[in-house]
């Protein structure tokens, strides 16, 4: 099969294209950036570089593919996060549409169901809207937990503060996810032409925040390090004195106040809420302490 992978070699879609490659499929790998271009050829794929809001370029990365994997980048130009997700996602659709390709697979996220009160994955529900309006395309939107990566950037509040925290409890449940987990799945989906439009979690567990620091904490060898709740101007207070720009930290304490009410993941709790992914909590948390 001939597939076309957007999201450069980021951690996802590396993933996606080297399951694809080695199962000897034709992969090509859009991405923005020239310098990635070796790179992408050394895993085997073929080199699309190019803009992602550049609905030409991508109409004919999409044209001949039996299936596309679609995601929008995770950050457009630092501010306007939302509408600029949304408008990339807008483009995506665009190609989509014009070049016929008939079997997509979005990256989408838990909370995706709900139009707001859930930060960032708001541009995912109208990206989702988008494409559920595209005639003759079969659509499967892997909705992924809280990924586990996000901890990474907890790092220096671990070194500096000795604490985990955020604006949720030490009780709330998150389905958190590995990018290997989400690539599995969405390799799967790929290649299945037959498949009806659908959604599909892909959650590697699904744990309480005091869990996750408990399991990190004992990873770095601070088994007592404590899950600190936060209110919402002590997270944004932190967030921009840390470099975010103020509409970027709000927009993230939503997302977090989505979590706290159990907005987020209300929807793949009801109608799933088990984990289907490989990778759990401590298996991850080795990889963090090599991080940290």
């Amino acid at each position: 099969m001939k597939i076309t992978v957007t999201g450069s070699i980021g951690n996802v879609a590396k993933h996606i294209a080297e399951t694809l490659i080695a199962n000897g499929h034709d992969v090509s790998i859009v991405s923005s950036s020239a310098e990635r271009k070796q790179d992408i050829e050394k895993l085997g794929a073929k080199a699309l570089i190019g803009g992602i809001n550049d609905a030409a370029f991508l109409t004919d990365a999409f044209t001949g593919a039996d299936a596309v994997f679609a995601m929008t980048p995770p950050n457009l130009g630092g501010g306007n996060v939302v509408e600029n997700t949304t408008n990339a996602g807008k483009t995506l659709a665009e190609a989509i549409e014009k070049s016929g390709v008939k079997r997509v697979v979005m990256l989408s996220s838990i909370g995706a169901d709900k139009p707001s009160g859930n930060g960032p994955i708001a541009a995912l529900h109208r990206i989702e809207g988008f494409y559920n309006q595209i005639p003759n395309v079969k659509f499967t939107f892997v909705r992924a937990g809280f990924f586990y990566y996000n901890y990474f950037n907890d790092i220096p509040l671990i070194k500096n503060a000795g604490i985990l925290g955020s604006n949720y409890s030490a009780s709330t449940v998150l389905p958190l996810v590995h990018p290997k987990d989400i690539a599995a799945v969405a390799a799967e989906e790929l290649v299945n032409l037959n498949g009806e439009s659908s959604i599909r979690y892909a959650i590697s567990d699904v744990r309480t925040t005091q869990e996750v620091a408990k399991a990190l904490g004992n990873a770095i060898g601070k088994p007592e390090l404590p899950w600190v709740p936060f209110t919402d101007e002590q997270l944004i207070e932190g967030m921009t004195q840390a470099g975010l720009p103020a509409d970027i930290a709000e927009m993230y304490t939503d997302m977090g106040r989505g979590l706290s009410d159990g907005s987020i993941q209300e929807h793949f709790l009801a109608t799933t809420g088990t984990a289907n992914g490989k990778i759990k909590l401590e298996e991850f948390a080795t990889e963090f302490a090599l991080k940290f």
